[in-house]
């Protein structure tokens, strides 16, 4: 089997596998139909005292299928029509009408992806060290500085900032702070 990619409605990557894995299941295409997945991943977001955990899409619009292509390299017809009237679907990537089989490095970094562990959330802060911002919230809003440190565990970062024309180091939580 190879694996392919099926370009799907924004926001209707879950539904479509769901209703793609038990269409497969009722049709007995799980000869020509293999895995079909949508890579996520966890994030957590803090804000205050407050930590919140969402999902969120690693390829937004895209559903990841296993298949067993026909002889000339088209889709085979049981599991074409399956696909296509299912609500949601768009077209697969294809070359020519043909759909285009993922390169096993692609393919490879895909399951990785989607076989992460659920229980290891990742802060997302969008700042490197020596970064330039400017704080938008709390105490020291509207003050500009460098990012000397991050602390990606807590969603912690460290800014050096000019207060009475000192260097001052100021913990603050990555969602106070914007790039400039």
């Amino acid at each position: 089997m190879q694996w392919y990619v099926l370009r799907v409605q924004s926001n209707k990557e879950m539904y479509v596998k769901e209703a793609l894995s038990q269409k497969v299941q009722m049709g007995n295409l799980s000869d020509i139909v293999g895995r079909i997945e949508v890579p996520v991943e966890q994030v957590k977001h803090i804000r205050g005292n407050k930590q919140t955990i969402h999902k969120r899409k690693l390829y937004p619009g895209y559903v990841f299928m296993e298949m067993e292509p026909a002889e000339d390299g088209r889709v085979q017809d049981g599991a074409w029509f399956m696909i296509k009237e299912t609500s949601g679907v768009g077209d697969f990537i294809s070359t020519e009408g043909i759909p285009t089989p993922m390169r096993d490095t692609d393919v490879a970094k895909m399951l990785s992806e989607a076989e992460k562990p659920d229980d290891v959330p990742s802060i997302k802060v969008e700042f490197e060290k020596g970064d330039q911002i400017k704080i938008r919230e709390g105490a020291f809003e509207n003050f500009e500085g460098t990012v000397d440190s991050i602390d990606h565990e807590r969603g912690i970062v460290k800014v050096i900032v000019t207060i009475f024309g000192r260097s001052t180091p100021l913990d603050i939580e990555y969602w106070q702070i914007e790039k400039l």
